[in-house]
C-alpha cells in the first residue's frame, strides 16, 4: 500500500506549481524537481450537474489549490495575467524554475463547447510569447470540442483514478494548431428598442470577450451596433440553432431538471420534434429559410467574393471547422476523388483557414449523419462568408457559436445587416494520438482521397432517412425513443 501511494505522489509532482509561482508575495520555495507537465486547470463549476463541483473538489485535492480554478468564481483572462506577470517577475529575478514552468505549461479547461471557447478566447486575444496548449474535458452535452481532439463526449468520472487517468494523457498529448475565426456583426441602430440578444440567453461568452467595439475600433462605424469575437469549431444559423436556443433557454430557467447527460440529451431531442424540426415543411415559414433569409457570399481566394447559391430548402447553415457538430457528428463527410476534382472540394482540415459551409432541409436530412460516411449538403468550402440580411424578412432569427444560442433581434429599418466571418489565427490544442481533427501539415494525413470514401449520397438526395435512426443518434437529430413518430404531425 505504500509503494502505491509513493508511486502516486510521483507521478502528481509531474503537474505540480508550487505556490510561490501561483501567489503573489508568496516565499521562493527550492525544487531540484522540474515537473514534465506543469498545469492550470479552469472547471466550470456549474457544468455537467454536480460533476463540475465533484471534479473541482478531485483536482485540488490531488493537485497545488491554488493552481485549480473555478471559473464561477474567477475568469480566466483574470488568472493567466496574475499567472503570467508573476512568471515574468520572477524571471527578471533569475527564477530558472518558473522559466521551466512557462515553457512546459499545459492548460486544463473543464465544461461545455462554449467553456471551452471562453478559454481559448482568452489564449488567443492575451498573445502570450509562449501560449500554452489547452486540453478539454467534456462536461457539457455536446462536447464537439473535446471529441475532435480525442478526450471523448461522454463525462468524465470525478473520482482520483478518473483525474489521474485523464492527467496522463494530458502528459502524453501531442500539440495541434487549429484555425481561429473572428466573427462581426453590424446593424444600423434601430430608432426605438434594442439589438440586444433577447433574454433569458446573453450573447456567447465568445463574442462576450470583445461584446461591441470601442469607438475607437477601426471596426466601428458611428450609427451602428457592431459586435465582434471569435469561435474555434462553428458558427450555425437557423432551425439547428433555434433548438439550441430552446433547450439552453429552459435549463437556465429550470437548471433543477437538467443534471443529468442523458435527459438533457432526451429532453434536447424532445424539443427538436415539438419545435418542428422533424416537419420543417410544416411548421417551419419559407421566410426562415436560408435562401429567403439572407443573402451569402464565400471568398475562396483573397480579395475576390462570390455569391453562393443556397437551395431554396436549406432550413440550417453550418460555418465549420473542426470535424465535430451536434455530439460528434461530421457533416462534411469526405469527398471522394470526382468532387474533389470537379468542385474543388477537400477533406476537412482543422488548420488549412478554410470553413466547411454545410446546409441542413430538416432534421431527417440530418439523419443521414449517423450512416456510415453520410453528410450534409455541401456547400462551399471558403476562407471568409458573409451574410447579408435585408429589411422585412423576419424580426428576429437563431445564431449559434459552439454550443451557445441566442435569439437576435433584427432591425426593420430599410438597411442591411450583416454578419462576416473570417480567419483570423490559430491557437494550440493538446491531441491524444488517435485523435479524429487532420492537419494539413501532417505528412501521415492523406492528401488524396479514391471513391471509396464516398456513400454517394449526393446533395439534393430525397431519400428517405426513416432507417438510419437505428445507427444511433446525436443531439440534434436524435428521435427519442419514447417518441411515436406516426404522430410528429
Amino acid at each position: 500500500m505504500g509503494d502505491s501511494s509513493s508511486e502516486s505522489d510521483q507521478f502528481l509532482k509531474e503537474f505540480h506549481i508550487p505556490s510561490y509561482i501561483l501567489v503573489g508575495d508568496s516565499e521562493v520555495e527550492t525544487s531540484s524537481h522540474f515537473p514534465a507537465c506543469p498545469v492550470i486547470v479552469f472547471i466550470n463549476s456549474k457544468s455537467g450537474g454536480q460533476l463540475g463541483g465533484d471534479l473541482l473538489v478531485t483536482y485540488r485535492s490531488l493537485l497545488n489549490e491554488h493552481q485549480v480554478f473555478d471559473l464561477g468564481e474567477e475568469g480566466p483572462d483574470k488568472v493567466l495575467r496574475k499567472l503570467y506577470a508573476r512568471i515574468e517577475k520572477l524571471k527578471l529575478s533569475g527564477d530558472g524554475f518558473a522559466a521551466v514552468i512557462e515553457k512546459k505549461l499545459r492548460l486544463i479547461v473543464a465544461g461545455g463547447d462554449g467553456t471551452a471557447g471562453w478559454l481559448l478566447g482568452v489564449v488567443c486575444d492575451l498573445k502570450l510569447p509562449q501560449p500554452p496548449p489547452i486540453a478539454t474535458v467534456p462536461l457539457g452535452t455536446g462536447n464537439n470540442l473535446p471529441f475532435s481532439f480525442g478526450w471523448g463526449k461522454k463525462n468524465p468520472g470525478t473520482d482520483s483514478q478518473s483525474v489521474k487517468s485523464f492527467l496522463d494523457q494530458v502528459m502524453k498529448a501531442k500539440e495541434m494548431k487549429i484555425d481561429s475565426w473572428h466573427i462581426l456583426m453590424r446593424m444600423r441602430a434601430p430608432k426605438e428598442g434594442t439589438c440586444d440578444p433577447i433574454a433569458p440567453l446573453e450573447l456567447p461568452h465568445s463574442l462576450h470577450a470583445v461584446h461591441r467595439v470601442s469607438p475607437t475600433d477601426s471596426l466601428n462605424m458611428e450609427g451602428y451596433h457592431t459586435f465582434r469575437g471569435g469561435f474555434w469549431n462553428y458558427f450555425s444559423m437557423g432551425m439547428d440553432a433555434q433548438i439550441s436556443y430552446a433547450f439552453h433557454s429552459e435549463r437556465k430557467l429550470h437548471p433543477e431538471k437538467f443534471k443529468n447527460q442523458l435527459i438533457n440529451q432526451s429532453t434536447y431531442a424532445k424539443l427538436g420534434c415539438t419545435q418542428g424540426w422533424f416537419c420543417a415543411s410544416l411548421f417551419h415559414p419559407a421566410s426562415h429559410n436560408i435562401a429567403q433569409l439572407a443573402k451569402v457570399k464565400i471568398m475562396k481566394r483573397q480579395g475576390h467574393w462570390e455569391d453562393l447559391h443556397i437551395p431554396h430548402s436549406i432550413r440550417s447553415i453550418v460555418c465549420l471547422n473542426l470535424p465535430s457538430f451536434s455530439g460528434g457528428l461530421n457533416p462534411w463527410g469526405t469527398p471522394d476523388k470526382k468532387k474533389k476534382r470537379d468542385r474543388d472540394l477537400t477533406p476537412p482540415y482543422v488548420d488549412d483557414g478554410l470553413l466547411e459551409v454545410v446546409g441542413f432541409r430538416d432534421a431527417w436530412h440530418g439523419l443521414a449523419l449517423l450512416a456510415p460516411k453520410g453528410h450534409g449538403t455541401r456547400l462551399a468550402q471558403a476562407h471568409r462568408i458573409r451574410f447579408e440580411f435585408h429589411k422585412g424578412v423576419i424580426d428576429h432569427t437563431y445564431m449559434r457559436i459552439d454550443g451557445e444560442p441566442w435569439k437576435q433581434p433584427l432591425p426593420l429599418d430599410d438597411d442591411t445587416i450583416l454578419v462576416e466571418i473570417s480567419h483570423l489565427g490559430q491557437v494550440k490544442m493538446l491531441a491524444t494520438h488517435d485523435c479524429r481533427s487532420k492537419s494539413v501539415h501532417d505528412p501521415s494525413t492523406p492528401t488524396s482521397y479514391h471513391g471509396e470514401e464516398e456513400d454517394g449520397n449526393d446533395e439534393d438526395s430525397g431519400e428517405e432517412l426513416e432507417e438510419q435512426r437505428k445507427f444511433g443518434a446525436a443531439d440534434t437529430f436524435r428521435i427519442p425513443d419514447e417518441v411515436d413518430i406516426t404522430h410528429l404531425v
